[in-house]
């Protein structure tokens, strides 16, 4: 239930002393939105994607160590579990686009030159959702095979830009996460999304892959 769970703790306390220092930096925490301050969109920013991914290792774990969901809530569950997923995966893009919005015009970088190093994250971040819809479905990247195994007996995909690399929601998809304050040209924004990159990749080490060894150990 808890294997590299300590070292998930330890990392993210790691990255939040960094942001800790980072929103020191000039012109990091000016400018508001909607009433409230860069300083709040930065918070809302990071408890989100830190709720997510702490509500997705007890969905998981519970249910891979106990089959403690299904158990007591019956399979559907699952899709509670996942409408919840998805609200709080909408959540992450929604909170850095206000911050970059609170925050915009901070970085001081050629707009012209930021508006296409946006373009270019944009593509393989789009072509990752792409793929994920036509050859790996939104269900299975929820993590479905935790809760129904025959999701289990599925091979790995291998098409699309899983052609290239099998963490492609990890390696490409997160990249949207900075689309937002690349075109706001926010520095707050661009502080987070790499936090939330980062942070990303700890859930995939501490959480994902010990679970997919558990999971496909016999393949």
């Amino acid at each position: 239930m808890f294997k590299k769970q300590v070292l998930h703790l330890i990392l993210l306390v790691v990255l939040l002393a960094g942001v800790f220092q980072a929103v020191k930096i000039r012109g990091v925490l000016a400018g508001e939105f909607l009433g409230l301050s860069t300083l709040t969109w930065i918070l809302i920013s990071v408890l989100i994607p830190i709720i997510h991914q702490i509500y997705v290792w007890l969905a998981w774990r519970l249910e891979l160590c106990y089959s403690w969901i299904t158990g007591r809530f019956g399979e559907k569950v699952f899709y509670v579990y996942a409408r919840i997923f998805f609200v709080l995966l909408a959540g992450r893009l929604v909170a850095i686009t206000g911050l970059a919005i609170s925050n915009q015009n901070t970085l001081d970088i050629d707009r012209t030159v930021l508006n296409i190093l946006g373009i270019i994250f944009a593509i393989p971040a789009l072509y990752t959702l792409y793929s994920v819809k036509k050859y790996f479905g939104f269900l299975r990247a929820t993590g479905i095979d935790h809760f129904d195994k025959s999701y289990r007996e599925k091979p790995l995909v291998k098409e699309g830009i899983f052609k290239f690399t099998n963490n492609a929601m990890y390696t490409f998809g997160l990249m949207v996460l900075w689309l937002p304050g690349l075109f706001a040209a926010s520095k707050a924004a661009l502080l987070i999304g790499l936090f939330s990159y980062v942070y990303g990749w700890v859930h995939y080490y501490c959480t994902e892959k010990p679970d997919m060894e558990k999971i496909y150990a016999d393949k």
